[in-house]
């Protein structure tokens, strides 16, 4: 059953007049059901037209076994909510009742038939009392550790022979309690984050009661099991403060009282509230909200007496209540006021105050706004990573509401869908009693429908307003923001994956040879004519089949070295390392935020080296989601000077030394910026501008405008008409800068919209303030205020917005901005010709350069049919009716039509830095990106030519659906069309698909062709219907592009295209991301990235990894990801390979003992083999083994394709290591066997022929070959590696004279004496051990000499010296090393003068005291010295020791910047042509796509032409 591991909502299953106890049912959500694998349809069943109810759970019986089944098990408390019922409930309406009496609709005896979910939030896997059993449900789940357990059993048996029962279990209890250590630590890491988030502080209205939810006693078993949570607190805080006590630095001691201080502080404030036991910080006030008199019961403030003696007035339309407020009047008053509670306590239904800067707790209908209109700002930077601010408004019902007891006097149900993950819809209605001023009844139900603008979500943050008051209808895991976060998954690395088929191999095989030894050992117990029947006292079994099986068991201990127990312990152990080694690279530490790369998941760092697809978030994650405006074209001319990204994307493709343009452009605007500064200053009086914050960069402008002696008439009065435009048609406001309180910041509905007011700021145009019905500027320092008649807002369907004004001269101007395609429809058709093709022209260029382009309109509107038009919309607005929406744009377009053209704006996009760089290098990698985001199509293809995702000379194939119909089949086609006519890909049958997807899951080669796919959300709704072959073909097509971007696409969504391409394809799968909206995709993929950039850390949360930055996550991949999964990869298969040599070398034995259960080895060497004498190479090998270094990988990112490929690890290469290992077991036993094959004494004449003598040299030449076999399959030989390797094989000898020189050794003793003094023992181990490796030796010799990979070919070309000219540690995405390594470049070429220069740099004053001072004789040496560097340098140590020379020197301080500057100044950088700008090419016409022949076919006149 597909089902969420979270406990969304509670329904009490037992039916009236049922004896049954009542269990508590976990309720699916309407987003998880979506995705189950069984659906039935019981809509069906319900009666015509009829939504189904509360009763309808109890009523519809299961239909399958499989949901008799489940409903079996979920009323016995062992199973989940079954699917049925999970699904049935997802379309029941949520209904909140407040001061109402519960239905009999949704009601059972009285009380809610609903148990809604609590507010609290669990993302832990384990719970502290089901720690223990589940912990070990899950490890003796692994068919290796169950295995062992078997045979820890069977040793506590005398007759299986094993000597020391309690010593054998002891590696399985290391292993268990290592792991579950673990899991714990990792697990209570989680829930510190959920303790955290469950107990923020909320205002939560108290003293009316919740009829919603039932308000528990409780229990004895509740009580149990908070006193396990909070006992397993108490102690990992007792841990860590025994171990920072203990072992910890000063500064981790004194950081740990500091926190126990703030606790005990915290603790002292518990008395200021009654119910709760805490009191909470004020995270933005900084002090404690426990310490307001204003919220504290005790000490209200006096505004709280005042509002309790004044009543509110009831007016129409209004969800007060005249006699509910009678009846509180006399009744004195009950205490109604908010409280604070924690985050946790809020239950749907309850009415909750949020404040400017606090978070929303739960998905809550606003009902009231400090603002006189209702309207409310937020911020949804921790669910989508936004900073721009979003407007919402409270219901008109509401409105007037101001005071607490207000709320208590209110009546009102509400109606609304059921829980679901749509975040930008929502469909509701709230009832209530509609009463007179003068206290008549005038409606017993009037509705007013509630909408998305209506509603905030869990997360977001209120910004710009004082305070709102909201009623929680969504809460905990039930908030649209959880059911689109999907469940937390298990994740297992591919290699660990695979190793349950080696794990199976073996234990087939370990299977044939105790089969084997069982039935060797049974005839043998047939045989009458032995020995054995005169020396054995009594067989151990009656029969010989029952001794065959006894010794199948007995050889099964023996052998059970073949299915390594340590090899899971030694996987963590490296795990961890290679976890530790990400959390440590100083590479990928975020200087800025202090954060470094944190591995949060350990056990898939070697997924990292195998990804073939990335899927990235846009917003927060590609861009820095900061606007500028860089360009903008009026009455046909363009201004602006810019050097945008996008450019230099373009100039690097053409092999421009980007840098050296970059700075030649630089030098252009600074000189440009300064004397548009100086013009600025001069002529315009304007208190708001810094030059700090001045993006738009021409000084033309200027001259046109404001100076004197070169402005131009028409021009000017166009220019100041365009700015005018940007500084009133916005919904901005204002307020004061922390810093410079004489400074007025913008806060905008988005960054672009403050990137349009902040330009005309900058150019005297400055925007003051904004009133309810009022906007005022300052024009060139002069007021003016204007009246604010109507704002039409912008949507995604009408990518426009218009704002009506009238001025003091009695005009009434509209002013519309929006996207150029939408505005050039919309224009008059006696616009100037030339004018229009100008501007059309420019803002193509603009768009090839990567900016994001508007147009900008006004018109004059007669105020008589304005006022007419207003009536109207008011009409249509207040009606309830379906098409409500469609009337207001048929009533909008009647407005918004006949526009005047004042020009258009480009707005850049900042990426983050070295985002290009780095998806090239990925790309170079053999990885695709894919980007998934909720933006435009237009924005997306912005950032897609600012990424070097798109480029000019690309075909873009678009996917959305025609003219707004939502239809499948035509998807479908076009799909199919795009294929067959781009890519001569067949697929009009099922088996022509499954055909191609066959032949896609082979190829893992970069597409080359010159498309992308543009994909919209409406189009991948329809692809992800119950249509799989739509599927398959809409994957076909984006595998064959080379460029895809999904826009307008939900969280749910972004987890679908992840998860169709990681199932269908079968490959590694990335998804990066940084707000709450890519939790779902993150968890769908293989690798989850989060980036914890400034706009929240949502991400990060439910992350396997968190980053500072995207360029990171090239580090990650080609450094870290290659490393661990060549390390593991290697590792694994040579941890098989040496238990086989030494496990086949007993059963070569048992051949001469008819499998009789005796040992070879003396016990402690059958302990020691894996645990001492091999266990430690094997272990570095997989920790610190390097093919190249870090700076190697970044450069050359090929190398990574074989872990795309799968090239380092299969079971080919398994298989192969067995039959080495085999091969190697038979020398081991029979070089031996056939020294000692008749008799064999040493110098004193004694015999050394024992089975355990024989043993000893067996053991000596298996871990000294399997040693040695390993550091030649290891790349890097350090001194470590070496230290290991050789301590490993001496401890055998160490080992062997220590534990046979006492006479408890029993037959053991003097093993080592007599053993190691014989010459054959050495002639014989020295041989042996040849033998064993030569093979292998040989053969990889020759592979790599005759038949090289490509790893080998740059082995060869480092130590030719190819890359001797990086810097230690070289990023190509890290701008310093860039410089580094150009520095570095021309020290190893022997530039003298940059040597010295960059040694006076280095050495400071120092060195030039130094010079001043020194002798002839010190100036003659320093001449030598430099003759010496810059000579040919014909000996190989000369070059190596100079190179080292010159890396150290560029290790130190540089102060780079000013190196590069005096660089350019004297012309070394080389340099190119310029490029030309190709035409764009598209299947449709797309915003954002801007080419001026599809701009001028819009418009009206539709008669323009190019010359």
């Amino acid at each position: 059953m597909a089902h969420n591991q979270h406990a969304p909502s509670l329904l009490t299953m037992s039916e009236p007049g049922s004896d049954e106890i009542k269990p508590e049912l976990i309720m699916e959500q309407a987003g998880n059901v979506q995705k189950m694998e069984t659906k039935h349809d019981y809509a069906s069943e319900d009666a015509p037209s009829a939504r189904p109810t509360v009763h309808d759970l109890y009523k519809t019986p299961p239909k399958t076994m499989r949901d008799r089944f489940e409903l079996f098990l979920f009323k016995k408390g062992l199973g989940e909510v079954p699917t049925y019922l999970a699904e049935l409930n997802s379309r029941i309406p949520r209904e909140v009742f407040v001061n109402y009496e519960l239905p009999p609709r949704v009601a059972l005896a009285g009380k809610p038939a609903v148990k809604f979910p609590s507010n609290k939030i669990r993302t832990t896997k384990y719970t502290p009392l089901l720690f223990l059993p589940k912990n070990l449900y899950l490890q003796f789940g692994k068919v290796a550790n169950a295995y062992f357990l078997v045979l820890v059993i069977l040793g506590a048996f005398t007759v299986f022979g094993v000597a020391s029962p309690g010593l054998a279990a002891v590696p399985l209890i290391v292993i268990v309690v290592i792991t579950a250590a673990k899991d714990a630590f990792e697990d209570y890491q989680r829930g510190l984050s959920d303790l955290e988030l469950n107990n923020t502080a909320t205002h939560l209205l108290v003293g009316l009661h919740n009829v919603n939810v039932e308000v528990d006693d409780i229990g004895s078993w509740r009580m149990f099991k908070k006193s396990c949570t909070r006992g397993t607190r108490r102690a990992f805080r007792g841990i860590k403060k025994a171990v920072a006590f203990t072992f910890g630095h000063r500064k981790m001691k004194e950081q740990l009282r500091q926190e126990q201080e703030a606790e005990k502080a915290h603790a002292l404030h518990r008395v200021s509230t009654i119910v709760s036991d805490y009191s909470y910080t004020d995270p933005v006030a900084g002090a404690t909200a426990a310490g307001r008199p204003s919220t504290s019961s005790r000490n209200p403030r006096k505004s709280h007496h005042l509002a309790r003696a004044a009543t509110t007035k009831v007016v129409p339309d209004c969800i007060l209540n005249p006699p509910l407020q009678q009846k509180y009047i006399e009744s004195g008053g009950d205490d109604t006021h908010f409280k604070l509670r924690r985050w946790k306590d809020v239950s749907v239904g309850d009415i909750i105050r949020v404040r400017a800067n606090e978070e929303v707790p739960a998905d809550i209908v606003v009902l009231s706004a400090s603002d006189s209109e209702g309207n409310c700002f937020i911020e949804t930077k921790n669910l989508d990573g936004e900073t721009n601010l979003k407007t919402k408004s409270s219901l008109a019902c509401g409105s007037s509401l101001q005071r607490s007891r207000d709320l208590h006097n209110t009546k009102f149900w509400i109606e609304c869908d059921g829980p679901n993950p749509h975040l930008y819809r929502f469909k509701g209605t709230i009832h209530y009693e509609n009463y007179s001023a003068d206290g008549r009844l005038l409606n017993n139900d009037e509705m007013e429908a509630i909408t998305n603008d209506n509603v905030l979500l869990r997360g977001c943050t209120l910004r710009n307003t004082k305070w709102i008051i909201g009623v929680a209808i969504y809460t905990g895991l039930e908030s649209k923001i959880m059911l689109n976060g999907g469940y937390s998954p298990v994740k297992i690395s591919k290699i660990s994956r695979e190793l349950n088929l080696s794990v199976i191999i073996n234990f087939i095989v370990l299977f044939i040879l105790c089969f084997v030894s069982g039935l060797i050992n049974g005839l043998f117990y047939n045989e009458t004519d032995t020995s054995r029947i005169y020396f054995e006292f009594e067989a151990y079994a009656p029969t010989s089949a029952g001794n065959g099986v006894l010794a199948f068991f007995v050889a099964l201990i023996i052998y059970q070295s073949l299915v390594p127990i340590s090899l899971y312990i030694s996987i963590e152990i490296i795990k961890s390392c290679q976890a530790f080694f990400i959390y440590a690279d100083v590479k990928m530490f975020y200087e800025k935020l202090n954060f470094p790369c944190t591995p949060k998941s350990w056990s898939i760092s070697d997924d990292l080296g195998q990804v073939e697809y990335i899927f990235s978030d846009k917003t927060g994650t590609l861009t820095q989601n900061i606007m500028e405006f860089k360009k903008c074209t009026i009455n046909g001319k363009s201004y602006g000077l810019a050097y945008t990204e996008a450019k230099q994307g373009m100039d690097k493709r053409e092999g421009i030394d980007v840098l050296k343009e970059t700075e030649r452009w630089n030098r252009l605007l600074a000189q440009d910026r300064t004397e548009m500064v100086n013009n600025l200053q001069s002529f315009v009086k304007n208190d708001q501008f810094r030059e700090s914050a001045l993006t738009f960069i021409s000084d033309e402008y200027v001259k046109d405008t404001l100076v004197p002696h070169s402005k131009i008439t028409d021009q000017k009065a166009a220019n100041e008409d365009f700015m005018l435009a940007l500084a009133l048609c916005h919904t901005v406001m204002t307020e004061k800068n922390k810093e410079d309180k004489s400074l007025n910041d913008f806060k905008a509905e988005s960054p672009d919209e403050e990137a349009l007011v902040s330009v005309a700021r900058d150019l005297g145009i400055v925007f003051k303030s904004r009133f309810r019905k009022s906007v005022d500027i300052e024009v060139y320092g002069q007021s003016r205020s204007y009246e604010l008649l109507h704002i039409i807002p912008f949507t995604s369907s009408r990518k426009r917005m218009s704002c009506i004004l009238k001025g003091k001269d009695g005009k009434v101007m509209l002013y519309c901005k929006g996207a150029d395609n939408v505005i050039f429809k919309r224009l008059t058709a006696d616009l100037n010709e030339e004018m229009l093709s100008k501007t059309a022209l420019h803002l193509e260029d603009f768009a090839n350069e990567g900016l994001r382009t508007l147009c900008i309109a006004q018109k004059e509107v007669d105020e008589e049919h304005l006022d007419g038009w207003i009536k109207r919309f008011k009409a249509i607005n207040n009606s309830l009716d379906d098409d409500k929406e469609e009337r207001i744009d048929v009533l909008n377009e009647e407005l918004e039509r006949d526009l005047t053209l004042l020009g258009g704006t480009a707005i850049e996009d900042r990426l983050q830095e070295k985002v290009p760089e780095s998806i090239s290098i990925l790309s170079d990698a053999g990885i695709k990106l894919w980007v998934l985001t909720g933006d435009r199509i237009e924005t997306a293809i912005n950032i897609g030519f600012s990424c070097n995702l798109l480029s000019n000379e690309m075909k873009l194939l678009v996917v959305r659906p025609e003219d707004g119909v939502l239809d499948a089949s035509y998807i479908d086609r076009l799909i199919t069309e795009y294929l067959q006519e781009y890519f001569n890909i067949n697929v009009e049958t099922e088996d022509q698909v499954q055909h191609e997807l066959q032949i896609a899951r082979a190829d893992h080669s970069v597409p080359t062709s010159s498309t992308a796919l543009i994909v919209d959300g409406a189009a991948l709704s329809l692809i992800f219907q119950k249509n799989t072959t739509l599927k398959h073909k809409f994957l076909l097509l984006g595998k064959q592009c080379k460029s895809v971007l999904c826009c307008r696409v939900s969280p749910a969504q972004k987890a679908d295209v992840v998860s169709v391409v990681k199932n269908s394809l079968n490959v590694m799968t990335l998804a990066i991301g940084d707000g709450a909206n890519d939790v779902a995709m993150i968890q769908a993929a293989n690798v989850g990235v989060g980036i914890a950039g400034e706009e929240g850390r949502q991400a990060v949360m439910s992350s396997d990894y968190g980053v500072g930055q995207f360029r990171f996550l090239t580090r990650l991949l080609l450094v870290h990801g290659r490393w661990s999964y060549k390390r593991l990869a290697e590792m694994v298969p040579s941890f098989f390979y040496k238990n086989v040599v030494f496990t086949f070398t007993c059963f070569w034995y048992g051949i001469y003992n008819n499998f009789d259960g005796s040992y070879l080895y003396e016990y402690t060497y059958l302990m020691f083999y894996n645990l001492a004498f091999t266990s430690l190479p094997v272990i570095i090998l997989g920790v610190f083994d390097q093919d190249v270094s870090d700076s190697v990988s970044m450069v050359v990112p090929q190398l990574y394709r074989a872990g795309i490929l799968g090239e380092e690890w299969s079971q080919y290469k398994f298989v192969w290591y067995m039959f080495d290992g085999l091969y190697q077991s038979v020398v081991a036993y029979f070089f031996p066997y056939l020294m000692f094959y008749v008799t064999f004494q040493n110098q004193q004449g004694l015999g050394v022929d024992h089975r355990f003598w024989i043993g000893v040299l067996v053991c000596t030449i298996s871990a000294t070959s399997c040693n040695i076999y390993i550091l030649l399959q290891q790349y890097r030989w350090d001194w470590l590696s070496l230290l290991i390797n050789a301590i490993s094989i001496l401890l055998v000898y160490f080992w062997t004279g220590i534990w046979s020189s006492r006479p408890w050794a029993s037959e053991f003793y003097k093993v080592g004496a007599d053993l190691y003094g014989t010459l054959g023992f050495w002639a014989c181990m020295f041989v042996a051990v040849l033998v064993c490796l030569l093979p292998r030796f040989i053969f990889d010799f020759s592979v790599r000499y005759f038949s090289p990979k490509d790893i080998d070919i740059v082995r060869e070309q480092v130590l030719a010296g190819k890359f001797r000219d990086l810097p230690l540690g070289f990023d190509p995405t890290n701008t310093a090393d860039i410089e580094k390594q150009r520095l570095l470049e021309r020290l190893n070429d022997g530039d003298t003068e940059l040597l010295h220069k960059l040694e006076e740099v280095v050495e400071g004053d120092n060195v030039s005291r130094r010079s001043a001072d020194s002798t002839k004789f010190s100036k003659a040496m320093k001449s030598v010295k430099r003759k010496m560097t810059v000579s040919s340098r014909p000996r190989k140590n000369t070059v190596e020791s100079q190179t080292r020379y010159n890396q150290q020197l560029l290790s130190k301080p540089l102060n780079l910047s000013q190196l590069r500057m005096e660089m350019i100044k004297r012309g070394e950088y080389k340099t190119a042509g310029r490029n030309s700008l190709d035409r764009i090419s598209t299947t449709h016409g797309v915003p954002g796509l801007t080419k001026a022949e599809t701009l001028l076919s819009y418009h009206p006149r539709n008669s323009i032409t190019f010359e």
